[in-house]
């Protein structure tokens, strides 16, 4: 599909056109109720999901999806995680299940449910604050050192790393190059944004990047690294290749697919997408581990809840202490792989 010559108020169009389309497909769309009839929906703190298109007061979030276990007597749910991409591609499911047979056939415990709730890093830290969820898995260390300094939790672990990915279209308007660094290569979007906004091009596609613009781990990511460069893209009104698209990762991905943009997304996404979406796409940086310091590792940390429900203190305390053993949660990360058997994460570096 072609946008050459097309108007950014045209692109907006079709960019409402594919949040349509998004809507219908589950997991990419938290799920809200306006009230309380869900069974196990908790309290949204008015004004959290805004960018969801929340503005009702109390208003209500069911599961995403509950984990048995396999188990299909298990009715309660007792363990309340809230997360974005890792929801999305699986991984959030792949450590319920396990962690539930693991306190079955450990532990002795009664087979129970383990609910998923969508959010991305900004969105599930406040429902931990709410007490809405007792776990909280993030990407953001700025934010969840404000957590702890707040106690609104109390513990914080290194749960896994997942990978930045700078990717855009295959046509490449913006002339990036192997060798540029991460920085080099925000600057070349930067400055062929801006030079095709005055000479519109007419045998390619205008250079665009689609930020998430949500408060998301990705989003402030990104704008660090714009920041780095001197570029404030959101603040200026003629930066109209700086494109708005406040959604999840999923959603995001497939739009800058569409689209022809580049955007920042993660390795998980990346490989939990569809081969329609990433086929239309290049990978351009990625992080890697083996980078001290690599600007575009993406840690993952899990963190407990100060009003985490109180019954339940048995479980959570013992998913803390099992998503960090090597024969548990880690054991999942090793093991987690996509339909075609590549790994999606990387376990969590030795203490």
């Amino acid at each position: 599909m072609s946008f050459i010559g097309v108007l950014p108020g045209a692109l907006h169009y079709i960019a409402s056109g594919l949040r349509n389309v998004d809507y219908q497909h589950a997991g990419t769309v938290p799920n809200i109720h306006p009230q309380s009839s869900h069974p196990h929906a908790v309290k949204i703190p008015d004004g959290l999901y805004t960018n969801a298109g929340i503005s009702q007061p109390s208003s209500f979030l069911a599961p995403q999806k509950t984990y048995n276990g396999d188990y299909d007597d298990a009715k309660d749910i007792r363990l309340r995680i809230a997360n974005g991409g890792a929801g999305q591609s699986g991984l959030i499911g792949a450590w319920a299940n396990a962690f539930i047979k693991y306190c079955v056939e450990k532990k002795g415990e009664k087979p129970f449910l383990v609910g998923w709730y969508l959010g991305d890093t900004t969105e599930s830290l406040g429902l931990l604050a709410a007490g809405s969820v007792d776990i909280a898995v993030t990407y953001n260390e700025a934010a969840e050192k404000q957590s702890l300094d707040t106690q609104s939790a109390t513990k914080k672990i290194y749960g896994f790393r997942d990978h930045f990915l700078l990717v855009g279209p295959k046509a490449n308007p913006a002339q990036l190059e192997n060798e540029d660094d991460i920085l080099t290569m925000f600057n070349k979007i930067v400055t062929m944004g801006n030079a095709d906004l005055v000479v519109p091009p007419g045998d390619r596609e205008p250079t665009r990047f689609l930020s998430r613009y949500d408060k998301s781990a990705t989003n402030i990511k990104e704008s660090e690294l714009f920041v780095k460069i001197g570029q404030v893209p959101w603040g200026l009104v003629y930066s109209k290749w700086y494109h708005q698209y406040p959604r999840f990762p999923l959603q995001a991905l497939r739009a800058a697919s569409v689209l022809s943009e580049y955007t920042l997304t993660d390795r998980g996404t990346w490989l939990s997408s569809e081969k329609s979406v990433t086929d239309g796409l290049e990978i351009y940086k990625a992080g890697l581990d083996e980078v001290q310091d690599d600007p575009l590792l993406n840690p993952a940390h899990v963190l407990l809840g100060s009003k985490a429900e109180s019954a339940n203190e048995d479980i959570w305390t013992a998913f803390m202490d099992w998503v960090v053993r090597k024969d548990g949660g880690q054991k999942v990360i090793r093991e987690f792989k996509t339909g075609n058997g590549e790994v999606l994460y990387s376990e969590a570096p030795a203490a």
